[in-house]
């Protein structure tokens, strides 16, 4: 069984529905559960916030948090998947915003990517470094990471 099936079987069982907030991931983590047929009984919609406007716009994330700590920080995170959570008819949300490659900074290298997972009385943040593996398998590992916090938040 895929991890995306396992999450989807959870989240039927719990009678949970999910949302999604994604920069850097740019939708693979909805896809990856949307690819599987009767996905909508537990998916309400997922968010692809590329630029600092969209993340504000879609997800209420706040102009002075962004200047304050730049896209890529657990907290943007934590206000992407707190903006999640209220406008998803949703009980259980996972957002992603990192630096998916090639770049960087000394700061903020290539690999780095902030997550936040939320459900209704909690919500928590953390950043992985997966290293400057090239953009592609940043972003997989980061879906997969992703995928891997939702599954957990199931348990």
């Amino acid at each position: 069984m895929s991890l995306a099936q396992d999450i989807l079987d959870r989240a039927r069982a719990a009678g949970v529905m999910i949302a999604t907030a994604e920069s850097c991931t740019g939708g693979m983590i909805a896809a990856a559960l949307t690819d599987i047929p009767g996905s909508s009984a537990v998916f309400d919609r997922g968010f692809v916030t590329y630029t600092n406007a969209a993340k504000q716009e879609m997800l209420g994330v706040r102009s002075g948090t962004l200047k304050a700590y730049g896209a890529v920080s657990e907290e943007v995170a934590r206000e992407m998947v707190t903006g999640a959570l209220q406008r998803a008819k949703g009980a259980l949300a996972v957002s992603v915003t990192g630096i998916a490659g090639p770049g960087g900074s000394e700061h903020k290298p290539e690999g780095r990517v902030c997550f936040g997972i939320a459900k209704p009385g909690h919500t928590s943040t953390e950043t992985i470094d997966f290293g400057a593996l090239g953009r592609d398998k940043v972003r997989a590992a980061a879906r997969d990471h992703a995928l891997r916090l939702l599954l957990d938040a199931l348990r």
